[in-house]
């Protein structure tokens, strides 16, 4: 053989180690899969978590990635578009580990689609993390492979009744009206034995239909009743529904307080001035005292969030990030990516997030305390947490007409 030869076939067989090199990196990228709402009638709210997901991975990958084992692995998306459609939500994660073949899974919005999504994870034995879903349906199965960093919907309100109690004037009647989904579902029932336990009168208990737009019935039985407190359990467009109505038919109680809504920028820019004085809950606020790994706090993560984006990031972005590294601290507290040792590892986790502390109980859920928080003008305010009272809320609501 000639030289020229020689040199030639060393050239192909270098060119082929390195290619076979960077194939053998790339093959190495821990993918995440998901299905999110990024059309359809919550693709609002569903964006949070593409975004908060699409971010996490981001600031991972320019810290060098994952740690598993002793290498460096960078982190890779695949998401789809459940188009706010359940049943395609599981099809999607079924192709997710079925076809495509994901490491491990991030989670959608919703409870209900946490609910069908999660059969997937377990049928197939991926952990799945998911920030989009607190209904305690969701782990009351006994499912091995779900964790959630929403706290319990059993429990959203209640910080706001604790609050209640210490209201001056008291407040004694309280309408508690849910929609039909089993977020919704789960809020009502764990709220009915604590405004019980608090001495409250419950004049109205009523479910509502999911996307419901007509709340005039119900705001006239409000009014009816003189229900002190309004607290309702729904979606953030038929909020803005009741909203807009109850000021349209004047009825102001002393106080009304929402599951979500409140803590959304949309929500506010929405309502405009008439969103003064709702009242609502979040387990997270944007406080530089969240320390975190990747991130530094939570006040630099909003702001990089809304430099980014262009909009502000709540506890659903919050909770998003948070699945994202969740799952990294899993792999490298396993030394692996398998399914099985990153599922344990997660079980047992234990570490600091933006989010706040990460740490899941038997069942897969996190038990993080919700802030209640109120609208005072142009700002969203922290008014009572786990010590009392933060900040004097704006009480009782006036009437619209003496605003």
């Amino acid at each position: 053989m000639s030289l020229n030869h020689s040199r030639l076939l060393f050239g192909l067989l270098t060119a082929l180690v390195a290619a076979a090199t960077t194939t053998s990196a790339l093959a190495q990228d821990v993918v995440l899969g998901a299905s999110v709402q990024l059309t359809g009638p919550v693709a609002n709210t569903g964006r949070y978590y593409r975004d908060a997901y699409q971010m996490a991975v981001d600031k991972i990958n320019a810290a060098g990635g994952a740690k598993i084992g002793g290498q460096s692995h960078k982190l890779a998306l695949k998401i789809y578009d459940n188009q706010s459609d359940v049943n395609l939500s599981v099809r999607q994660y079924t192709q997710l580990v079925s076809q495509d073949k994901v490491n491990l899974l991030l989670g959608p919005f919703a409870s209900n689609f946490a609910l069908a999504d999660s059969a997937v994870s377990e049928k197939y034995k991926v952990p799945m993390v998911q920030g989009g879903g607190a209904s305690d349906q969701i782990f009351a199965r006994k499912f091995k492979y779900i964790f959630g960093t929403l706290a319990a919907a059993s429990n959203y309100f209640g910080s706001t009744i604790d609050m209640l109690k210490s209201l001056k004037p008291a407040p004694r009647t309280v309408a508690l009206l849910f929609a039909d989904d089993a977020f919704d579902v789960s809020v009502a029932d764990g709220t009915r034995p604590k405004l019980k336990q608090a001495g409250l009168n419950v004049v109205m208990d009523e479910r509502y239909s999911t996307n419901a737009t007509d709340f005039s019935t119900l705001l006239s039985q409000i009014k009816s009743k003189n229900a002190d407190v309004v607290l309702v359990a729904g979606h953030e467009t038929e909020i803005l529904n009741f909203v807009r109505q109850a000021k349209s038919l004047a009825v102001a109680p002393k106080l009304y307080s929402f599951t979500v809504g409140v803590p959304s920028e949309d929500f506010r820019k929405a309502l405009g001035k008439d969103a003064d004085y709702a009242f609502g809950m979040t387990a997270w606020l944007p406080s530089p005292a969240l320390k975190d790994r990747w991130f530094g706090d939570a006040q630099q993560f909003a702001t990089e969030y809304k430099a980014r984006y262009g909009y502000e990031p709540d506890y659903h972005a919050a909770s998003g990030v948070a699945d994202v590294e969740a799952l990294v601290q899993a792999m490298e507290n396993a030394g692996s990516t398998d399914p099985q040792k990153v599922r344990d590892a997660l079980a047992k986790i234990k570490f600091e997030s933006l989010y706040g502390p990460i740490a899941f109980n038997a069942s897969g859920q996190i038990d993080l305390p919700q802030l209640v928080i109120q609208v005072q003008g142009d700002s969203l305010v922290e008014i009572y947490g786990l010590k009392g009272f933060v900040k004097q809320p704006k009480y009782p609501m006036p009437a619209w007409n003496a605003r």
